[in-house]
């Protein structure tokens, strides 16, 4: 396979917007291109909801140092494909391997999306995430592939890149599979700066300690014998089965006995972590039948008997 000029109407056909940027079908990085799988990126490109590409023209025109086109495809921070190439593209260099994606040259073996977001202290909107996620699952049936075709920049770079940041990228996969499966991707995160989305007493001090942190801050409260509880606040669209996963920056120190409270549809569920490790990525609760409708979820206590600092950062729902 030397080109893609399918992608376009794969991508519509799964229900992602597209952007189509001048002669993609013709843009080119080299002519050796036989893509068995999908690879994630972010750009290090700070967007925006008024500025949702910023990165769009490197990624067609490429840099000083590497000529373009540096990916097939940009998603914006509304989760629009901008469509770039059919062909070779700039963007994974060489795979070390990883899973059944063979060592070798990446750009030969993978097609990539730059999701627009600069993995430093800003996160992949919920748009981004759940077009990646329809446009990923899409283009592998079109190849015949699996989902764990599906990988990330970190997992096959031999020069140390961290992308994509602020994703567990093995739930990637299991969200791309069960689309593929024709299940539901909805998916949303609530991080404790979420406009109208989050609340906490006084008591639930604002800290940027750790890099570790999930977007520019958390919230941190001592530990009593008493809820006080941080409550994180979905518009859960249907009465359904929602995996529960929660972020938060793992200190020496932290609390390690912290109860996370999920509402469901048969009554409040705790779940107790250890806030002291395992930080800086998404971790699962555990998976909940929630109710419909526009109200707090998911809640952090501070009825903890260990000591240290309770963390509240960030939880998201995504419904399988």
């Amino acid at each position: 396979m030397a080109s893609i000029p399918w992608l376009v109407d794969v991508l519509r056909g799964a229900g992602v917007q597209v952007v189509v940027e001048g002669d993609w079908l013709n843009r080119s990085a080299g002519s050796s291109f036989n893509p068995i799988g999908v690879l994630w990126h972010h750009t290090a490109a700070t967007s925006s909801a008024s500025n949702p590409h910023p990165a769009l023209n490197i990624c067609i025109n490429g840099r000083s140092d590497l000529p373009g086109p540096l990916c097939q495809a940009l998603v914006d921070y509304h989760g629009v494909f901008h469509v770039i190439s059919a062909n070779r593209c700039n963007h994974a260099g060489v795979s070390r391997g990883s899973g059944p994606i063979p060592a070798g040259d990446g750009n030969t073996l993978m097609i990539g999306w730059e999701i627009d977001y600069n993995g430093v202290n800003q996160e992949m909107t919920a748009a981004q995430y759940n077009a990646s996620i329809a446009a990923t699952a899409a283009v592998l049936k079109r190849l015949g592939k699996d989902a764990s075709y599906a990988r990330g920049h970190r997992e096959t770079s031999t020069t140390g890149k961290i992308d994509p940041s602020f994703i567990d990228l093995n739930t990637m996969r299991a969200d791309v599979a069960a689309k593929m499966a024709g299940g539901s991707t909805w998916s949303s995160v609530v991080d404790n700066s979420t406009a109208g989305r989050f609340t906490a007493s006084a008591n639930w001090g604002t800290s940027t300690y750790s890099a570790q942190r999930y977007g520019a801050d958390y919230r941190f409260a001592d530990p009593v014998a008493a809820s006080d509880a941080a409550w994180y606040k979905f518009n859960v669209p249907a009465t359904a089965s929602y995996r529960v996963d929660a972020w938060w920056p793992a200190v020496s120190g932290y609390n390690t006995a912290t109860p996370y409270i999920v509402s469901t549809t048969t009554g409040n569920q705790t779940v107790v972590v250890n806030q002291a490790a395992t930080g800086g990525q998404w971790r699962t609760l555990g998976t909940f039948t929630l109710p419909a409708g526009d109200a707090n979820r998911v809640a952090v206590s501070r009825w903890s008997s260990a000591s240290g600092l309770i963390i509240a950062d960030a939880v998201r729902l995504t419904r399988v």
